[in-house]
């Protein structure tokens, strides 16, 4: 990270963890190899600690979609990965399947696990499967039981370590004019995650990114705090939208003892490669164990308040 990019107060941080993010790989007809093979030129030079993988593999959830995307997977550093399923993962047309054994393609070829769990170091990152293939088979849902499950998996985890979720359906609505409804009970669970102290939700769906705080959104019980949303657009297919269509992106996430940076990148077709376009710094919110706050996270944008934010555009 350049120091250059950040406030006077946010010093660059030694010994940070690295995500990447990548989401809506579309292997079938939309996929572009081009734009495949420069996610894979990039990813190394980026030196990630673990990848994450939000959804949405595959196009249509047929056999030689979910080989190309394993094979994909394969070829990501060799680091921990994290990946879940997304709507596009179960079939559409093939009904019965659908019905009786929708992930039976996805849990064969690329992980038998729906609902991983990645504990690192630094962070606990807990994965849920928010595909619905029996009632809502694009908005998605989150049950109670998995919310639970989140809370087994944090209950003993060092205030000092990140609290990440994934999911491929978004918890937050995306800022723009498209308007994409979002997940029935989200509220519910972005209240959850705030009672947890999750620090950050990681998503796809919507094939164009965001970055923003969960405050933003709802007004919650605790206004002390909030949660960083970070939505990946697509980052292989055909398939953007909205400020991103026609466009591909990927995130790099990096978090220190103090602040969560996260630095979007985009393919440029002029280069044939990714390049990064902007980047946002959070304050990390610490808490003691019985909740107390000890710092709460803050985002900064050079385009608003300097005093709040900082967007640094490259």
């Amino acid at each position: 990270m350049s120091d250059a990019l950040l406030p006077d107060f946010v010093q660059p941080e030694s010994g940070s963890l690295k995500l990447l993010h990548i989401s809506d790989l579309h292997f079938g007809i939309p996929y572009v190899q081009s734009v495949g093979e420069a996610a894979l030129r990039i990813a190394p030079l980026l030196k990630p600690d673990a990848v994450i993988i939000s959804g949405d593999l595959t196009q249509r959830a047929r056999r030689e979609q979910f080989l190309a995307a394993k094979e994909f997977l394969l070829q990501l550093p060799k680091v921990p990965q994290l990946v879940i399923p997304g709507n596009h993962d179960v079939p559409l047309y093939r009904l019965s399947e659908r019905w009786n054994n929708p992930h039976r393609l996805y849990q064969e070829i690329i992980s038998e696990e729906l609902n991983p769990v990645l504990r690192m170091e630094k962070a606990m990152i807990v994965g849920l499967d928010s595909t619905a293939p029996r009632t809502a088979i694009s908005n998605g849902r989150i049950h109670k039981w998995q919310l639970d499950a989140c809370e087994e998996h944090f209950r003993d985890v060092p205030a000092d370590v990140a609290r990440i979720v994934i999911a491929h359906h978004h918890f937050a609505p995306a800022p723009d004019y498209l308007r994409d409804s979002i997940m029935p009970q989200a509220k519910r669970s972005m209240e959850r995650f705030v009672d947890l102290h999750v620090d950050m939700v990681l998503g796809g769906h919507l094939h164009r990114a965001f970055i923003g705080n969960s405050l933003d959104f709802y007004s919650g019980l605790h206004r002390d705090r909030g949660i960083i949303c970070v939505q990946c657009g697509t980052t292989t297919s055909r398939r953007g939208r909205g400020r991103e269509r026609e466009k591909n992106s990927l995130n790099l996430i990096e978090i220190g003892r103090q602040f969560i940076s996260i630095v979007h990148y985009i393919f440029f077709h002029e280069t044939g490669e990714f390049q990064a376009t902007s980047q946002h710094t959070f304050r990390r919110q610490t808490f003691i164990p019985e909740g107390k706050l000890t710092r709460q996270p803050l985002h900064f944008d050079s385009q608003q308040n300097p005093a709040t934010h900082l967007d640094a555009q490259f």
